[in-house]
C-alpha cells in the first residue's frame, strides 16, 4: 500500500516537523536528530519514512527502536500494526521471561523491534536476534535513554550492532552531548522546539490553592469541579501515589494507579482502563510522564510540583497532543509557589462552593482469559457479547486481544449482567474466565 493511502486511511495529515523528519530520512544518507515538543507526533515522524525503506519480504530484524520503558515499546509496536504496511513489529521488554519472547520472535519474525536497552542486549547475547542484519538504530526519548542509569547498557548495545548504517535520535529535550559510542556520523538536526514556547499555548495553566499542607481534600474538590473528564494526577513518590489513590477511591472516584513498583500485568491493566474510558483518572509517578500515547487527556494535575523543567515539560505534554487543547493545574499548599521555570501565564482557579457528585465513567473493562494463542479475534469477542449478553455495538468499546487474554471495554451499566450471563459459558467452544478489571 502506498504511504499516501495509509495516511488517508488513518486520517493523518503530517505536520511540519513530521514532513521535515521524513525528508531528512528519505532524501539523505545522514543520521538524524529530531527535537520537538512532547505530543507533536514523533512516533509517526520516524515510522512513516522508515516503513518505506525496510524490506517487507525479509524475515530478519532490520531496525531496532530503543525506548526507555515497556509502555512506549508496546504502544509504538501497535502503531506499526495500525499502519497495516506489511511490516511485522514486536515489543521487547523486561518483566516477563526472555524465553517467552524468543518463542514469539521465532513465530512473528519481525522486521522491526521496539525494545528497552537491557532486554535487547539479552536477546543479542543469546543470538535470538541477529545483530548483523540490523541496519537502522532509532533511539526514542534519547535524553532519557542516555541518562546515567542506561549508559552502560546503551554502550554495550551500540557496540553489539556492527552493521548499523543510519541512526535516528528523537526527544522533546536536548541532551548536553551525545556519547561517542552512539557513533553518529554526518548529522541533520530537525529542531522544532521554541525557546519561548516550551509549553504550547493550547495548554491553559491554573493554580489551585489548598489551605492545608495536606492537599488531598483540595485535590478531591478540584477533580469534582472538572467533572467526568480525563485527568492524570502526578506525584513524585510511589508511596504518595498509593495514599492518594486510596483516598480518592474512598471518595467514590474510579481511577487507575500507575508506578514502577507494580507488576507488569497490573501496569498494563491500569493503562488499559484509563485509555479505554473505564477510569477517568490516572494517579501516577513521573513514570507516566513519558511514553504514554493516549490522545484525549484533558487535564494534568501537579499534586507534587515537578522537580525540574524537563519533568514539567514532559508532564504537561501528555495533554493537548497534536492540535488538541488541554489544562494543567498546580495544586499548591500554603508555602508552595509556581516554579520559576514556568514562564507562561498561570491563572487562579477558584473551586466552586457547590460541587457535583462523583460521575462514574461510561465504560468498564471486562477480562477474558483467552487470547490470540486460542485463535480468538475481535470479531469473535463482539459476536459473543452481542449474542450472549445482548449488547449493541455502541456498548462495546476498545478491544485488545493479547496472546493469552483479552481486555474489552463495555458499557458500565451492563457489566454485572455480562458477568452473570457469561458465567460458565464457552467462547469458540473453549471454557474461560470472565472478570471485571478493577
Amino acid at each position: 500500500m502506498e504511504i499516501n493511502d495509509i495516511l488517508t486511511r488513518l486520517g493523518i495529515e503530517l505536520n511540519a516537523m513530521q514532513e521535515a523528519t521524513s525528508e531528512a530520512v528519505l532524501r539523505s544518507n545522514k543520521d538524524v536528530v529530531v527535537l520537538s515538543p512532547t505530543g507533536s507526533g514523533k512516533t509517526y515522524a520516524y515510522l512513516i519514512p522508515l516503513i518505506q525503506l525496510l524490506n517487507v519480504e525479509a524475515d530478519e530484524v532490520q531496525a531496532v527502536v530503543i525506548v526507555p520503558g515497556r509502555e512506549l515499546a508496546q504502544q509504538s509496536a501497535n502503531v506499526v500494526k495500525d499502519l497495516k504496511c506489511g511490516l511485522r513489529a514486536m515489543a521487547l521488554y523486561g518483566g516477563r521471561p526472555t524465553m517467552d519472547e524468543h518463542r514469539t520472535l521465532r513465530d512473528v519474525r519481525p522486521q522491526i523491534v521496539f525494545a528497552t536497552p537491557g532486554r535487547l542486549n539479552d536477546h543479542l547475547d543469546k543470538g535470538n536476534i541477529l545483530a548483523n542484519t540490523v541496519k537502522w538504530l532509532i533511539i526514542d526519548e534519547f535524553d532519557k535513554c542516555l541518562e546515567m542509569g542506561f549508559q552502560a547498557e546503551m554502550e554495550k548495545l551500540a557496540n553489539s550492532l556492527p552493521n548499523v548504517e543510519r541512526r535516528v535520535l528523537l526527544s522533546a529535550t536536548e541532551s548536553d552531548s551525545i556519547p561517542k559510542f552512539i557513533n553518529m556520523g554526518r548529522t541533520i538536526k530537525v529542531d522544532y522546539r521554541s525557546d519561548e514556547e516550551q509549553v504550547p499555548d493550547r495548554i491553559h495553566l491554573y493554580e489551585v490553592r489548598s489551605p492545608e499542607k495536606d492537599k488531598l481534600s483540595t485535590l478531591s474538590e478540584l477533580l469534582l469541579s472538572i467533572g467526568n473528564t480525563s485527568s492524570i494526577v502526578f506525584l513524585n513518590y510511589r508511596e504518595s501515589v498509593v495514599r492518594t489513590a486510596e483516598y480518592l477511591k474512598s471518595k467514590g472516584f474510579t481511577l487507575s494507579m500507575f508506578h514502577g513498583g507494580l507488576e507488569q500485568k497490573e501496569r498494563e491493566a491500569a493503562l488499559y482502563r484509563f485509555s479505554n474510558g473505564s477510569a477517568n483518572i490516572l494517579v501516577s509517578t513521573n513514570l507516566g510522564a513519558r511514553g504514554l500515547d493516549i490522545p484525549d487527556i484533558d487535564n494534568i494535575v501537579h499534586y507534587h510540583l515537578p522537580e525540574n523543567e524537563d519533568e514539567y515539560v514532559h508532564r504537561v505534554g501528555r495533554t493537548a497532543r497534536w492540535d488538541k487543547e488541554g489544562k494543567s493545574y498546580f495544586v499548591l499548599g500554603p508555602e508552595e509557589h509556581i516554579p520559576e521555570y514556568v514562564k507562561e501565564t498561570v491563572d487562579n482557579y477558584q473551586i466552586p462552593e457547590q460541587l457535583p457528585a462523583v460521575v462514574q465513567p461510561r465504560m468498564a473493562t471486562l477480562y477474558i482469559g483467552k487470547g490470540k494463542k486460542d485463535k480468538l479475534s475481535k470479531g469473535d469477542i463482539v459476536g459473543f457479547l452481542c449474542k450472549k449478553a445482548g449488547l449493541q455495538q455502541a456498548e462495546i468499546g476498545k478491544i485488545d486481544v493479547m496472546p493469552r487474554f483479552t481486555y474489552v471495554a463495555v458499557a458500565r451499566n451492563k457489566i454485572s449482567y455480562i458477568l452473570k450471563v457469561t458465567k460458565g459459558e464457552k467462547i469458540k467452544g473453549i471454557s474461560t474466565v470472565f472478570e471485571e478489571v478493577r
